[in-house]
């Protein structure tokens, strides 16, 4: 956001954005934590630590708009939203830049009438939505709706309306080192068999073949694996998507990887940071499109990109993708006012879009024809990458609630680090999750 700046210190939601990054690799933290851990928390605790309004007033009259962003950590990044809310004309707009536990802050806000009016967030929730907590934002994106990244965009529908705009695109791909796989002999691996031989033959006492993460991929893989089968968590119908022998195949196939000791564990920094691939720990590692620069800057051209290798017959490549959104507050007072500026800043503005994509950081426009026109992205890997996640890309779906998550991962957990049996594992999950559908159904009169 990964959707796409945070903490990618694990799978949960919140945490503080002010960590540290490596100078070295170009690994800004911040908006990548909405691919670390998509969705976010319920309604519910205490506000934490609340930020200080560091913003200006924009350069118009009329009512004071307020707006919350969570703490990016790219440098420059506070300076040009407080930018972009100066140059807006038809209202004051006053930036805050808020610390801490951000998706706990505004959860609790929006259920009072003093949080923000025009807010960032990772989603908005389901819950938000069926809460009356945002306010419908069809009217704004309709004109340009198809212009929108699709997958991007589809978490914030509910029922054919739109909560929330993509404000920028994050994703995640697998990177490798091209002088290593020539020297064993390894071709780019096309497909998860591919994936898990190249591994094992990359394995030696130095470097490892493969990096998903400290805990073996089960955070960061999440539903990628079952996309590259031709599944998903929640399928076109609202159904479990993965009630299907293909999905404990495709699993098996990663505890595979884990039981030939051919992933790379315990590495001093997790799998949002390129450190242990630059460093030559591991021959292959899952990362975000925010890594490449700082690779490229280290490796030069000795280094490749692909999207997660497909499994089976019905199966195709997969990359996960996430976008932040601006939201309108249901108890703002400036609704209209709230909903014309997120129109303008991320709709009209596409100056601005494309600034606050590409100059703080690296990602993806939320906009195809911004993506297509960025020069930063017309060529290399960097166009592998947009072609991947405009092909291949897919996100956490809106149904999909932080109930899910927890069993779903829980039971990965059990598959590729214990070695539990698949097939039953996922058949609890789907169990849970078909009780959790029939949950959000009810309260949604559907």
């Amino acid at each position: 956001m990964a959707n796409s700046r945070a903490n990618d210190s694990g799978s949960g939601s919140g945490g503080s954005d002010s960590g540290s990054s490596s100078a070295e690799t170009g690994s800004g933290i911040g908006r990548r934590r909405l691919l670390a851990a998509t969705g976010g928390i319920a309604a519910a605790g205490a506000l934490a630590a609340c930020g200080s309004n560091t913003g200006r007033d924009g350069g118009g009259s009329g009512p004071a708009i307020s707006q919350w962003y969570h703490q990016y950590g790219e440098p420059g990044t506070e300076r040009a939203v407080q930018r972009y809310a100066a140059a807006y004309r038809k209202a004051q707009v006053r930036v805050q830049w808020r610390p801490g536990d951000y998706d706990r802050q505004t959860a609790a806000a929006l259920l009072t009438d003093s949080g923000p009016d025009v807010f960032e967030v990772n989603g908005p929730l389901l819950e938000q939505i069926q809460g009356g907590q945002v306010v419908d934002l069809t009217a704004e994106v309709e004109p340009v709706k198809d212009d929108f990244h699709q997958a991007a965009l589809a978490p914030k529908i509910w029922q054919d309306k739109i909560w929330g705009i993509p404000q920028v695109v994050d994703m995640q791909m697998l990177y490798y080192r091209k002088s290593l796989l020539k020297d064993a002999g390894v071709q780019p691996p096309r497909t998860l068999d591919e994936l898990v031989d190249a591994a094992k033959k990359l394995t030696d006492r130095r470097t490892k073949g493969l990096f998903l993460g400290n805990d073996g991929g089960v955070g960061v893989l999440s539903a990628t694996p079952l996309h590259a089968a031709g599944l998903s968590l929640i399928d076109d119908d609202g159904k479990v998507g993965f009630d299907d022998p293909a999905a404990a195949r495709t699993f098996g196939k990663i505890r595979q990887l884990y039981a030939d000791k051919s992933l790379l564990l315990g590495a001093p920094t997790d799998w949002s940071d390129p450190a242990a691939f630059v460093q030559g720990l591991t021959a292959m590692q899952w990362s975000g499109l925010w890594a490449l620069p700082g690779i490229k800057k280290a490796l030069g051209d000795d280094f490749g990109v692909l999207p997660f290798p497909k499994d089976g017959s019905g199966g195709k490549p997969a990359v996960p993708v996430g976008a932040y959104g601006s939201a309108v507050s249901a108890h703002s007072r400036r609704k209209e006012e709230a909903k014309a500026f997120a129109k303008w800043l991320w709709v009209d503005r596409s100056d601005f879009q494309q600034d606050f994509a590409l100059s703080y950081g690296f990602h993806i426009p939320a906009r195809l024809s911004l993506a297509k026109k960025a020069k930063e992205l017309q060529q290399g890997v960097a166009a592998d990458a947009v072609r991947f996640a405009t092909e291949y890309g897919h996100a956490e779906p809106l149904l999909w609630t932080s109930a899910d998550r927890t069993a779903y991962q829980d039971a990965l957990s059990r598959i590729i680090k214990d070695g539990a049996n698949p097939e039953s594992e996922l058949k609890s999950v789907v169990r849970k999750v078909n009780a959790e559908l029939r949950r959000v159904r009810k309260k949604s009169g559907a």
